[in-house]
């Protein structure tokens, strides 16, 4: 090895390792700002209470944690169908000119700014909702909407990366049998593909968690349980982003307590992604 490999092996080593150190930091300091409130409200009636009113000592964060999974669920459902649709037509049906033209255009949606979104689901989403559905709007519908959009093209993306993943082999072997091409993307190409579009799903899930500004923008951020789809609703990264700027004391302690459960949430599903891809991968037959 000469000194210019060694140089660079070494530096490499040295950015991912203050990497590390800087992600274990976060978590240093989130917990040590958090545990004051899990001290004095108590983690069972943080995570389970149904009120958050900081005025009157009041710090639970159900109804928002139920808000986030009513809208990440229903962003899912709009986006699956419409992303692994997508991502079959440009991989296996589409010819090389459309492929060339759509694809980019799909990748161009992650670049879109949340607030263009959130300014798309205020001037369009919210009217129709307001209009036919009753309402002021601001709702769990709403906001699910415009997030679907916006977990589409990572969902798309990588479950074209694992369309393309499939080896030739087993398409040439299906069609040999006398398969048509619906046939073949069926029963071989998607169950062949499902673990890397389980894990596409999965990061889709946690971009739709995390995501704060279009959802701040379009949920109503009340905090309530809800009981339809158009009920206004506050999540956990709305929460933050609305009260950080004047919280002080045990209030401040709170929201970096809600940093926390969003940040476990968002490991476990990390987790689950990478589990799936090991677990289920098609091994390469030589």
């Amino acid at each position: 090895m000469n000194i210019k490999e060694y140089l660079i092996e070494k530096s490499l080593s040295i950015i991912v390792l203050f990497l590390v150190i800087l992600v274990f930091l976060l978590i240093v300091f989130m917990l040590i700002e958090a545990i004051p409130a899990f001290y004095d409200v108590g983690f069972l009636n943080f995570v389970l209470g149904s009120n958050w009113i900081p005025d009157n000592g009041e710090f639970g964060i159900l109804p928002m944690i139920l808000g986030s999974l009513y809208i990440t669920s229903i962003a899912l459902l709009i986006s699956i169908p419409l992303s692994i649709s997508c991502a079959i037509f440009l991989e296996e049906i589409a010819p090389n000119t459309l492929k060339n033209i759509f694809k980019p255009v799909i990748q161009m949606l992650a670049g879109i700014p949340s607030v263009i979104y959130g300014f798309f689901g205020l001037t369009l989403i919210v009217p129709i909702i307001r209009n036919n559905l009753g309402g002021n709007g601001f709702s769990i519908l709403a906001a699910a909407i415009v997030l679907s959009f916006m977990i589409l093209p990572t969902i798309t993306s990588l479950t074209q990366d694992a369309i393309k993943s499939v080896p030739n082999y087993y398409k040439e072997a299906s069609f040999g049998l006398g398969s048509t091409q619906w046939q073949c993307i069926k029963r071989v190409i998607l169950p062949i593909a499902m673990p890397g579009i389980g894990t596409a799903v999965i990061l889709g899930m946690g971009r739709a968690i995390g995501e704060t500004l279009a959802v701040l923008m379009l949920a109503g951020n009340i905090s309530n349980i809800p009981t339809s789809v158009i009920d206004p609703i506050r999540t956990l990264t709305s929460n933050i982003a609305l009260e950080m700027g004047y919280a002080t004391g045990i209030h401040y302690n709170a929201l970096f307590a809600t940093a926390v459960i969003l940040f476990v949430v968002i490991v476990f599903l990390m987790i689950v992604s990478v589990y799936i891809q090991n677990r289920y991968a098609v091994k390469e037959v030589i």
